[in-house]
């Protein structure tokens, strides 16, 4: 059943979201060829720790770490390691952080160095394809609606979107109805209602949509070995639009990045 959340706890949920962001923020001020992911997983829990939070997937099914660490063909939940990244490398960080009973949870892919130009369009098209199921996200609209729109921008582009991974309800649970697919039909899936909040988060691989798994029980890889990027949202249904919670601008402002792709999702811009 959804769970629509009131002002007060959608504002609640807007301080665990943004912890999500700094901490992928203070993620790109260091994440560079020769940098290890346990390195930054490390890096990552004592910065949610000393904001008084508690790391959201430490623990959560079993998983080991504070981050899922996913370079080029792995599509998500990779285990954090010693293998330094590479140049050329192109990375998940999926963040999740618990703060004052509330979840928050979001990604943003990497590009280590100088990658391939396929794979900077990879990445553009998949951020691009974020904004897009966020528009949909509106009253009136349903499920379904989000990810038809995210799935005919991306292969459109030739791209194979991942059907077994979907995005997710938020809130006092981590994973809360309903699931959010970055597929679908439109006018199909549940209603959204006023007060919702939900991760959006395209997971889309240059190549086959078709996914395969480690034997570690947690890495998603691509078939036929191809890169995949992933990008992720939290988003509220407030006065029937989308409204972000999370954002990407404490990453932009450490790689030097100017970007107003937020704005529209925002009632006043964000002071970073």
């Amino acid at each position: 059943m959804i769970q629509p959340k009131t002002r007060e706890e959608i504002e609640i949920m807007r301080e665990s979201a943004l912890l999500v962001s700094k901490t992928l923020g203070e993620i790109a001020k260091v994440i560079q060829p020769g940098v290890t992911t346990l390195q930054l997983d490390k890096l990552a829990e004592e910065f949610i720790r000393d904001h008084g939070a508690e790391p959201g997937f430490l623990g959560m099914y079993g998983f080991p770490n504070t981050l899922c660490v996913s370079p080029n063909a792995q599509v998500v939940h990779g285990i954090p390691s010693n293998k330094p990244l590479e140049e050329g490398d192109v990375i998940s960080v999926d963040c999740g952080v618990l703060k004052n009973g509330f979840y928050g949870d979001h990604a943003y892919s990497f590009e280590i160095g100088e990658v391939a130009p396929e794979v900077k369009k990879l990445l553009q098209v998949t951020k691009e394809s974020l904004y897009v199921g966020i528009r949909e996200f509106r009253a009136g609209n349903r499920v379904e609606d989000v990810g038809n729109a995210i799935q005919k921008y991306c292969e459109s582009h030739g791209y194979g979107v991942v059907r077994e991974l979907v995005g997710h309800g938020l809130g006092r649970k981590m994973h809360e109805e309903p699931e959010m697919p970055n597929y679908g039909k439109r006018g199909r899936g549940k209603l959204f209602v006023e007060g919702m909040v939900v991760a959006i988060e395209p997971m889309i691989n240059m190549g086959t949509k078709n996914i395969k798994q480690l034997k570690d029980g947690w890495t998603i890889l691509t078939a036929d070995g191809k890169p995949s990027a992933h990008f992720e949202h939290n988003v509220a249904l407030i006065d029937g639009k989308p409204e972000l919670l999370s954002t990407f601008q404490y990453v932009y402002q450490a790689l030097g990045i100017e970007s107003n792709e937020e704005d529209e999702f925002r009632k006043t811009r964000l002071v970073v």
